[in-house]
């Protein structure tokens, strides 16, 4: 890789680095930055460690870890679609998950059986979207794609009027984006590790795909199973990040756009690490603006990064059509 993307990548780090810091040392509870950095290394009183390691500490890597697969199935399905605006809410790809999420906590099923259900249903609405787009454009792949997203809306809404009393309050909270319900942030971070490294050795496949059919058959890429195994990795990527954060949007549209400005490549093996590094900045950033802007209550971070991505994407749409 040139010099200026190590350039580039060193700088999200220290970018993603400085925002991880903030999430940890900034916060509405009263406690100043020093006795949060203190409490961080297991000093200060009892209140503050709990502040900072129990509950700032989890929920800032649940942060990282779920803002990086966003933006790392955003490129799979940028590269997937060869669409720029292609993001895993805007096709439909996390209400899929999230109804096969819903379906597992229904029947109280377990953390792998949830996951299954949850990829299961984002490659379903995946395909879907594919096959009723094929061939008509970005215009026809985003009218498809937000008619599944309306119609997960609504299958959403029918399961949530199934669940019962003790079970709704928690699903509509996730469902809002709020990374405080998070189980393992260890283990998404974990996989948000591994989704880089396939996506980082895949560059050259994802190059290749983005580029066409004809020059994926004309290097001997079958295209078909490469087209698969993206589907596949791209809603298994979203569904991990639905189970840990809820419907959460706009991550894996505005990162890769931001990388790809940024750095000026279309280089997936520089755009996915890249792409993970701006996406956890982002989404750090957001559940950070939601915990402090009106503390002591909270925003949830899907909604702030709605009020932030929204207005991007109405900008990235007005430049794809000119």
């Amino acid at each position: 890789m040139r010099t200026q993307y190590w350039w580039g990548l060193a700088g999200l780090t220290l970018l993603a680095t400085a925002t991880f810091c903030a999430a940890l040392l900034v916060g509405s509870a009263g406690l100043s930055s020093a006795g949060a950095l203190r409490a961080l290394f297991g000093g200060g009183d009892d209140y503050s460690r709990m502040i900072v390691q129990t509950v700032r500490l989890p929920r800032a890597v649940a942060g990282f870890a779920v803002g990086s697969l966003l933006a790392l199935a955003g490129v799979l399905l940028q590269a997937l679609f060869r669409n720029p605006l292609a993001d895993p809410l805007i096709l439909g790809v996390s209400g899929g998950a999230a109804i096969g999420a819903l379906l597992g906590m229904l029947t109280a099923a377990g953390f792998a059986a949830i996951h299954s259900y949850a990829t299961a249903g984002g490659t379903l609405i995946a395909l879907l979207v594919l096959l009723l787009a094929r061939g008509g454009g970005s215009t026809r792949l985003l009218l498809c794609g937000v008619v599944m997203a309306s119609a997960c809306g609504a299958v959403l809404t029918v399961l949530l009027t199934l669940a019962d009393n003790g079970q709704l309050r928690g699903m509509v909270f996730w469902l809002a984006g709020d990374l405080s319900w998070t189980a393992h942030p260890a283990l998404l971070l974990a996989c948000s590790g591994v989704g880089l490294l396939a996506a980082f050795l895949g560059g050259r496949w994802l190059n290749v795909l983005g580029a066409g059919e004809l020059r994926s058959a004309t290097v001997g890429i079958p295209a078909g199973a490469a087209r698969l195994a993206v589907f596949i990795a791209s809603a298994a990527l979203t569904s991990i990040a639905v189970i840990g954060g809820g419907m959460i949007g706009f991550v894996g549209l505005i990162a890769p756009h931001l990388v790809r400005l940024g750095l000026n490549t279309s280089d997936h093996r520089v755009i996915a690490p890249a792409a993970a590094l701006a996406g956890g900045t982002l989404l750090c950033l957001a559940d950070l603006i939601g915990r402090t802007v009106a503390g002591p209550r909270e925003l949830p971070v899907g909604a702030v990064m709605a009020l932030i991505g929204a207005p991007v994407f109405i900008v990235l749409l007005r430049r794809q059509t000119r």
